[in-house]
């Protein structure tokens, strides 16, 4: 099916008069590292914009210190640091932790793709099952040799193409290639939700469901896109929607500010954290 507004806007969770923090979720988000400390904002502010009651930021102290300066919302569990500069697998145990006090967590963006990386993901996605859980970036690419399959649900990955295909053991041209069988088929057999960026992004679940997004253009693809979109998807997570819906909701929003940030600022200029502008807009209008 193709994604279509009337049936986004029908998946978000209310806001009733009468609630606190509480009933939107925790969302914890381990990401960054010294090389890429601006994924573990854009992750962050993801969750924040699609209405997460508490993001949690675990992370090691050079991407707290730079998260802290412009985002006051998060709360932050600084983690001690590996050799190559991101989380040490040593706080595999701190990290579960606080993910099972969690309703929802994102791992991967901008981690480095690292035998620590590894450590984390296997740990989160194996020894948490109770907690939804988003596997991006190189939180995908740490585990390809070995993918971590959960026997619960609750499981949602988002590669690309060249993900993908480290994922699958093919190559890129394979993937786009027949894009929506690949999905179904790794959804499958992994028990997980895949969403396989690109073009018309394609999600699918283990239970045969298949989406194809409609929103989106040239002007996202650039560095900090998928984080943003990692951090909706968990925020939508945290607020209790099932992975196949948070993440259908989350691919069409994601494109929609997009389009919409397109058009303000052109393809050639906007950026990703100029998009939550829009985000926001588009909501407002909406009644949300």
């Amino acid at each position: 099916m193709e994604l279509e507004q009337k049936t986004i806007l029908s998946l978000l969770p209310p806001r009733p008069a009468e609630s606190n923090k509480g009933h939107y979720g925790k969302l914890l988000v381990a990401a960054g590292s010294r090389r890429f400390r601006g994924a573990a904002q854009l992750c962050a502010l993801g969750g924040l914009r699609i209405g997460a009651g508490i993001v949690t930021l675990a992370a090691i102290e050079p991407v707290i210190t730079a998260a802290s300066a412009c985002l006051p919302e998060p709360v932050f569990l600084p983690l001690s640091e590996s050799r190559q500069g991101g989380i040490a697998a040593a706080e595999a145990e701190a990290l579960l932790h606080e993910a099972c006090r969690s309703s929802a967590a994102v791992l991967g963006c901008g981690m480095g793709n690292t035998p620590d990386t590894a450590c984390l993901a296997r740990t989160l996605a194996l020894q948490c099952p109770g907690t939804p859980l988003v596997l991006d970036a190189d939180g995908l690419n740490a585990v390809a040799g070995d993918f971590p399959v959960r026997k619960e649900p609750g499981l949602v990955i988002t590669p690309h193409p060249g993900e993908m295909a480290r994922l699958t053991g093919t190559t890129i041209a394979q993937i786009e290639a027949d894009r929506a069988g690949t999905a179904l088929r790794f959804a499958e057999s992994c028990n997980c939700v895949v969403v396989l960026k690109g073009h018309r992004t394609v999600i699918a679940s283990p239970e045969g469901e298949l989406a194809v997004n409609t929103t989106g253009n040239s002007g996202m693809a650039r560095g900090g896109s998928g984080d943003l979109l990692a951090g909706m998807l968990g925020g939508l997570l945290a607020q209790g929607l099932a992975p196949f819906a948070a993440a259908t909701c989350a691919v069409w929003l994601h494109g929609k500010a997009g389009d919409l940030c397109a058009a303000r600022l052109s393809r050639q200029a906007m950026l990703p954290h100029d998009m939550l502008d829009d985000l926001c807009a588009f909501l407002a209008q909406n009644g949300l």
